[in-house]
């Protein structure tokens, strides 16, 4: 570009790889934390409530690395 600014876009990728990246950050560490809750204090209370959370927590990793794997800077 004549301005010095590089190609068009370019900018807006790299926002998007950041906000991409804390999204799946945010998503692994709602997993630990609901495993960690469920296997520590949960199941004192109610077994059944830990299994659920277990199995949202089982979820959320591939959701996560759909998250982070979409956008258009990875597909070249």
């Amino acid at each position: 570009m004549p301005n010095g600014d590089g190609p068009p876009g370019r900018r807006e990728g790299q926002s998007g790889l950041a906000r991409r990246k804390r999204v799946y950050l945010i998503m692994m560490g709602v997993c630990v934390l609901l495993i960690v809750l469920a296997w520590t204090l949960i199941w004192r209370f109610s077994i059944i409530a830990a299994v659920v959370m277990s199995a949202v927590a089982l979820v959320i990793p591939p959701l996560a690395a759909i998250v982070a794997n979409a956008g258009p800077v990875n597909r070249q």
